[in-house]
């Protein structure tokens, strides 16, 4: 076998430039419908090019194939989730959960509080439990539905739900971010989350003051008589009472428990059939059609449908059928598609040696701790760009920049903030990410539509920024390591 050679700056831009360049294109073309296969394709072809690339370079193809492999193995777990995710969404509308947490919310939230009021409760519950996935595929869903019911913009609410979810997922300690980015860093966590606290807590303060202001154009959003009209047929619909949220209280309960994520799904899953069974066998009967034979028999089919294929509401309104309507494996079989996708042009982009030059020649550029720390900001964005998966957005700069950092005398605990505020942080805003494309499936919101409105997102990213080029908050060592050989700062974690 001849000699491999590194990837020449060059490869890099030729395979960046195009992979770019097609995913722009599929969302010219196609719009918000982009990830419904179109990003899918783009990815592919990308992951075509630099698999061509790295054959060039002297890798064998069987070596790049079994990395592209390996890089979609590391996406199953998430994969997994997806398709529990689906039928826990199908489970709980079927059993009444959501359409309950619809109903109440819908009587106790005013619209003038409603976005500043749902981004404060996802950041409580995701601070709780760790979970930012597990919050949007829990009251996220609910808070959807009530902005519906309300006539309130659910792309406001996505944005609010999302950016709650992840200030909360990014500051707790039983988050896997919020353990993974010190680990990459040599760091202890709290010091890690104490350090956060100086970008993260400025940001939310930001985006609770323009969602209040967003939220005073929405008093009086919907006219009384069609509130009343859409509580009355959630109420002919389906039999509405407090015992129906017990699914949600569970499964936050197991994921405050640290429960592993499918496991706690799972049994919110099973909640929500035992549920149903109890309180909603009407609905059951309804999803089971009518030639299923009789009694158990037909329940059984009506539960299985709604697993795998989601429930479909019949309340007589087009908008409240159409919100209700949702859930199932099948329904995640896309998103599914295009977690694939982008796993595989992130292992082959990694193979073939160009994620690596990348990340050396951007080194280069940075001269100043500001320039330093955009660059980190902007590799961050770059891998959850192209490898859509925010693990490899935290994971690949940080190793690639904690022996520079060192060098130039900075605190590990800097670096390991920016990979949180921007590796964690703007994942769901690439709709080809996992993090996008699951909140997109799970919200019913496309990324693109929601992604104007994540203000906490989008800001976080810019306060690091600052910090960096003011040098506010940016600690420094005693002893710069730029006075020892540079291999000092390569250790275990």
């Amino acid at each position: 076998m001849g000699d491999v050679k590194a990837a020449s700056a060059v490869d890099v831009i030729v395979c960046i430039a195009v992979t770019v360049f097609l995913l722009g294109m599929s969302v010219a073309l196609f719009g918000s419908d982009s990830s419904q296969g179109a990003n899918q394709i783009a990815l592919v072809c990308g992951a075509a090019l630099a698999t061509g690339i790295g054959i060039r370079n002297g890798h064998r193809w069987k070596v790049i194939e079994e990395t592209i492999v390996s890089g979609i193995s590391t996406a199953l777990p998430a994969v997994i989730i997806l398709f529990s995710v689906g039928s826990l969404i199908g489970a709980w509308m079927l059993c009444g959960t959501v359409p309950t947490m619809i109903y109440y919310g819908m009587l106790l939230l005013d619209p003038a509080v409603f976005y500043a009021a749902a981004c404060v409760l996802c950041a409580i519950t995701a601070l709780s439990i760790g979970s930012s996935w597990t919050v949007a595929g829990t009251l996220g869903i609910g808070l959807i539905g009530i902005a519906s019911g309300m006539g309130l913009s659910v792309e406001i609410t996505a944005g609010a739900i999302i950016g709650g979810a992840y200030f909360g997922d990014k500051m707790s300690p039983l988050s896997d971010t919020t353990n993974l980015a010190p680990a990459v860093t040599g760091i202890d966590i709290f010091t890690h989350i104490r350090h956060m606290t100086w970008t993260t807590a400025p940001s939310l303060l930001v985006a609770l003051v323009l969602f209040a202001l967003l939220g005073l154009g929405e008093s009086g959003a919907r006219p009384e008589n069609a509130l009343d009209a859409a509580l009355a047929l959630l109420d002919d619909s389906f039999t509405i009472n407090p015992l129906l949220l017990a699914p949600v209280a569970l499964v936050v309960y197991m994921a405050a428990r640290k429960v592993p994520a499918v496991a706690t799904i799972l049994s919110g899953v099973a909640a929500g059939i035992v549920i149903a069974l109890l309180f909603q066998p009407h609905a059951v009967l309804a999803m089971a059609g009518d030639s299923a034979g009789h009694g158990a028999l037909r329940m059984f089919r009506g539960v299985w449908i709604v697993l795998f294929d989601g429930f479909s509401a019949a309340t007589g309104d087009a908008n409240l059928d159409s919100l209700l309507s949702r859930g199932g494996m099948s329904s995640m079989l896309t998103t599914v598609w295009l977690v694939l996708a982008a796993m595989a042009l992130g292992a082959a982009m990694e193979k073939a040696g160009i994620l690596d030059t990348l990340v050396k020649n951007l080194v280069k550029l940075s001269r100043s701790t500001g320039s330093l720390i955009a660059t980190t900001v902007g590799t961050c964005l770059g891998m959850n760009t192209l490898t859509g998966d925010q693990y490899i957005a935290i994971v690949l700069p940080g190793r690639m920049f904690k022996v520079e950092y060192r060098r130039r005398g900075l605190h590990e605990k800097n670096l390991a903030r920016v990979l949180e505020d921007a590796g964690t942080i703007t994942s769901p805003l690439v709709p080809w990410n996992t993090c996008g494309a699951y909140m997109a499936a799970t919200l019913g919101v496309p990324t693109l539509a929601y992604l104007p409105f994540c203000f906490f997102n989008l800001i976080n990213p810019v306060i690091s920024l600052f910090y960096g080029f003011t040098g506010f908050r940016i600690e420094r060592i005693a002893e710069r390591a730029a006075d020892t050989p540079a291999t000092a700062g390569v250790g275990t974690n």
